[in-house]
C-alpha cells in the first residue's frame, strides 16, 4: 500500500510539474509568435499562439542597422561579464569577512550595510557624484559600478558562508594558511551554489539595465542593448506621432506591436541560454539558509 501511495504521489507531482512547465512556456511562445505576425492581424485579431499572417517585418526593422545592434550587444555582454565577475568577487569577500566570528566589528559593519537599504542620498546627489566628482559620464564604469554591490546579496552570501563548519577554517589555519588563501582555496569552492545563484541575479540585473545608461550614457557607441532598443522604439513612435500631428499621411505603417515582441525576443534570448549552465547550482542556492549544518 505504501508503494502504491508513493507511486501515486510521484505521478501527481510529475504531472503537476509538467503542466506548470507548459504554462510557463506559453508566454514565450506567444511572444515569438506575435513577433512573426503582421501588425494588422495583431490589431484586429489580437495576440495568437500561431501566426495566421507570417511576417518578418519587425525583425527587418530591428536589424536595419546591424552594426549598431552588434555594438549594443557587445557593450551589454562586456558590462554583464565584467560586472558579474567583479560583483561576485566583492560580494563574496564582504560576506566572508562578515561571516567570520573572530571579526570584532562584523555586527557594526553589518548595520552600516543594512542602513543603506533604508535611506539613500537621492537621485540628484548621486548623479552629481557620478558625473562631476567621479567623472563617469559616457564611460562603461557608469554601467558597472552602480549594480556591483547589493546588500541583499551580501546578506544571502553571508548566511550561506556562516553554514560552512568552522573546523574547516581552523584546520587550514593550523596548516599555516592565511585569510585570503582560505577564502580562495576553501570558501569559494564550497560556496558554488550561492555564487551561481547570486551570479545569475547579477547577470540579469546588468543585462536588463537601461536606467543607468539613460542617466550617464549619451555616446551611441556605449549604449547597451536595452537602452538602444528603448531609444529605437521611442524614436519610431515619436516620428509617427509628429508626422500625424503635422497632417502628413503615413504611407508605411510601423509595426509597433510586433516590434515590441521582436525586441523582447532579441533582448531575452541570449540570457536564457545561460540559465541551463547554472541550473543545478541555482536550485541548491535557493535553499540558502534553510538548513544550517
Amino acid at each position: 500500500m505504501k508503494q502504491f501511495d508513493r507511486k501515486l504521489f510521484s505521478g501527481i507531482g510529475y504531472v503537476s510539474l509538467v503542466s506548470l512547465a507548459i504554462l510557463c512556456l506559453f508566454p514565450f511562445v506567444l511572444v515569438i509568435s506575435s513577433s512573426l505576425t503582421e501588425e494588422n492581424k495583431i490589431i484586429t485579431e489580437g495576440y495568437q499562439f500561431f501566426p495566421t499572417a507570417f511576417s518578418t517585418e519587425a525583425y527587418s526593422i530591428l536589424f536595419k542597422y546591424p552594426e549598431q545592434m552588434v555594438q549594443a550587444y557587445l557593450v551589454t555582454i562586456s558590462v554583464t561579464v565584467i560586472g558579474t565577475i567583479l560583483g561576485l568577487f566583492l560580494t563574496s569577500m564582504t560576506a566572508y569577512a562578515l561571516s567570520r566570528k573572530d571579526f570584532k566589528w562584523r555586527n557594526h559593519f553589518s548595520f552600516f550595510f543594512f542602513f543603506t537599504t533604508l535611506f539613500s542620498g537621492g537621485l540628484v546627489p548621486w548623479y552629481l557624484l557620478m558625473v562631476n566628482y567621479l567623472d563617469m559620464k559616457d564611460t562603461l564604469t557608469a554601467l558597472v559600478i552602480p549594480l556591483m554591490l547589493n546588500v541583499f546579496y551580501i546578506i544571502v552570501m553571508k548566511s550561506f558562508m556562516s553554514s560552512i563548519p568552522d573546523a574547516i577554517v581552523e584546520s587550514a589555519k593550523i596548516d599555516g594558511a592565511g585569510d585570503f588563501k582560505i577564502y580562495l582555496r576553501l570558501i569559494l569552492p564550497l560556496s558554488k551554489p550561492a555564487l551561481a545563484t547570486i551570479g545569475l541575479f547579477l547577470a540579469l540585473a546588468y543585462w536588463n539595465d537601461w536606467y543607468n545608461a539613460l542617466l550617464f550614457i549619451s555616446d551611441e557607441k556605449l549604449m547597451p542593448l536595452q537602452y538602444y532598443l528603448y531609444k529605437m522604439l521611442g524614436n519610431m513612435d515619436g516620428m509617427r506621432k509628429a508626422m500625424m500631428g503635422a497632417g502628413a499621411v503615413v504611407t508605411t505603417s510601423i509595426p509597433s506591436e510586433s516590434l515590441k515582441m521582436a525586441m523582447t525576443v532579441v533582448a531575452t534570448g541570449p540570457i536564457l541560454l545561460a540559465y541551463p549552465f547554472v541550473q543545478r547550482y541555482f536550485v541548491q542556492g535557493l535553499t540558502i539558509g534553510a538548513v544550517k549544518g
